[in-house]
């Protein structure tokens, strides 16, 4: 293996993003909570934000199928920095390690107008050499295309990256072009990882 790229995904590696953290102090009752967000306000609604659809059009077209819950629906993205709880401090750590290293890269499924504000409230950002979001590109993984694009942007060969990410599916992509990759799903040791990899 010779890896000479580090490649990040975000959410669920280095950021502590979920939409409870807001709503736990909207609803009073969990399973109400629990019913709108796995029914109304669900992942695969918040993924076409990842992939390029506005904010404002996903939050009205929502609206006009759940009035009952408009004001909950406005929420979502109106106080949307709720949602980030902060930093994994120790992946961000080993990111900094890695930084010493490597050249560093983010990719990453996340609104193209949400994503500004993580960037300017956590410093690590600007350690990554480059950075590929979703929303900007109308891309999003596991769309092998947007793994090409990010090779593209910045003339990297696939099989000197290791990829790193939480999600099966993305990592199962990035295998099929070639990369190296750790699936870190929650709860499990980055770094133990990497030092298996004689990364660390």
């Amino acid at each position: 293996m010779n890896i000479k790229n580090i490649v990040f995904d975000f959410g669920g590696v280095l950021m502590d993003w979920n939409p409870r953290y807001l709503y736990k102090e909207i609803f009073s009752n969990e399973d109400e909570m629990e019913y709108f967000l796995n029914n109304i306000a669900t992942l695969s609604w918040n993924m076409e934000q990842d992939r390029g659809r506005s904010l404002q059009e996903a939050t009205e077209i929502l609206q006009k199928q759940y009035p009952k819950y408009s004001k909950e629906i406005a929420l979502y993205y109106g106080e949307w920095p709720k949602m980030l709880k902060g930093a994994f401090e120790k992946n961000v750590e080993l990111l900094y390690r890695l930084h010493e290293k490597f050249p560093t890269y983010g990719l990453t499924n996340w609104s193209a107008e949400t994503f500004p504000y993580a960037y300017e409230h956590y410093p690590f950002f600007k350690l990554f050499k480059g950075i590929v979001v979703s929303g900007e590109e109308k891309l999003i993984k596991p769309d092998e295309a947007i793994y090409k694009v990010f090779l593209s942007r910045y003339e990297l060969n696939a099989n000197e990256c290791l990829f790193i990410d939480d999600n099966l599916h993305n990592i199962e992509a990035a295998q099929k072009l070639g990369f190296a990759t750790t699936h870190l799903p929650e709860g499990e040791d980055l770094e133990i990882h990497l030092k298996n990899l004689e990364l660390l």
